[in-house]
């Protein structure tokens, strides 16, 4: 990673997928706007609280649309915009499609930012769209007093391999691609006390691309896929339980976790989005009474460009697990879907 004299972190409050908007803002935000009954093509929109918006072309082609971005969560400028990217396409994977085509989306002050830093975040968001096969083919920029950058991106899959968040069926086993603690190490940057470990370790997570969603909407076993981002576990998995009509089980134990992610939690590293996640979502969540605040804070943590929880039959759960970790090898089997509502923590 480069070194450079400008520390991108200070100049944003917030960073990565901590700086969304919370669950119960963006709920009353969005309770009285249109929700596109009136287009049946729209097979998937924001009634389904879903990755990606799905409009049906044809009988064998669906076109999935996404768009994401944020402020910078770590200081190296090319790391930005490779996070940036990554989590943005994320959503096409989750949705079961192929990512075709991005568009940039960015704001920058130009007034405090040397132009080669730019170009470095650009160049960093041109190099996983590289990787994922697909081009930048324009995109739209602005003057913003913090930096962002982030991508709309499109994507194709079948209509019959289209994964939704609410999927899932009683007694499928829940799988978690990738570990958990970023925003635990987020904080942890921007207090300066992350060791370079740390940060190759989270840059390393966050620029690993979901593709595996792609390969596993090919398979009839797999119910839902959803990617946990800034809602953490607890609310990805709600949105989950809630599409489905059905309760998850999570065991705590299970979760796979960055290497330092207890340590930096039950040192004060939590972040305020943390707690905003827990505030929307507790009051459906059952924790067993040992619990710590340290371990209800990772199952709130904001991750950006986090694993795919993955709903399988558990017929499937094994071998499903064997090839996702192909390409993650720390996915984990975490919990499994019964009858009920809500989410409880074992």
């Amino acid at each position: 990673m480069m070194e450079t004299a400008m520390r991108l972190t200070e100049l944003a409050h917030g960073g990565g997928c901590g700086c969304k908007l919370g669950p119960a803002v963006l709920s009353e935000l969005l309770a009285d706007q249109p929700m596109g009954q009136m287009f049946p093509q729209l097979l998937v929109g924001n009634a389904e609280s879903d990755d990606a918006a799905v409009w049906q072309i044809d009988e064998n082609t669906c076109l999935i649309a996404t768009t994401d971005f944020f402020m910078p969560m770590v200081d190296d400028p090319r790391d930005f915009g490779r996070i940036a990217a990554t989590n943005a396409i994320s959503d096409i994977y989750a949705m079961g499609g192929r990512p075709v085509m991005a568009l940039a989306i960015l704001g920058m002050p130009i007034n405090k930012m040397p132009p080669d830093v730019i170009r470095d975040i650009l160049s960093g968001g041109a190099d996983i769209c590289a990787e994922a096969g697909i081009p930048i083919a324009g995109g739209h920029s602005i003057d913003s007093p913090e930096p962002i950058y982030g991508l709309a991106v499109i994507g194709l899959c079948a209509p019959g391999d289209v994964r939704r968040n609410g999927g899932a069926q009683a007694t499928d086993k829940l799988i978690l691609t990738k570990p958990v603690g970023v925003g635990i190490y987020s904080n942890a940057i921007k207090k300066g006390t992350a060791t370079a470990d740390d940060i190759a370790e989270m840059v390393t997570s966050c620029t690993t691309l979901n593709r595996i969603g792609q390969d596993l909407s090919a398979l009839p076993e797999v119910h839902a896929l959803t990617d946990v981002t800034g809602f953490g576990i607890l609310g990805h998995g709600m949105e989950m339980a809630r599409g489905a009509g059905c309760a998850l089980h999570i065991n705590r134990n299970a979760i796979p976790l960055l290497a330092r992610a207890a340590e930096l939690a039950a040192s004060g590293h939590g972040t305020g989005a943390s707690q905003r996640n827990w505030d929307a979502v507790g009051g459906r969540v059952t924790l067993p009474d040992d619990i710590t605040d340290a371990e209800r804070m990772i199952l709130t943590d904001p991750q950006t460009s986090g694993g795919l929880l993955v709903a399988v039959a558990a017929e499937a759960a094994d071998q499903v697990l064997a090839q996702i970790r192909e390409r993650h090898p720390k996915a984990a089997i975490i919990g499994e879907v019964t009858e009920g509502e809500g989410i409880e923590i074992r």
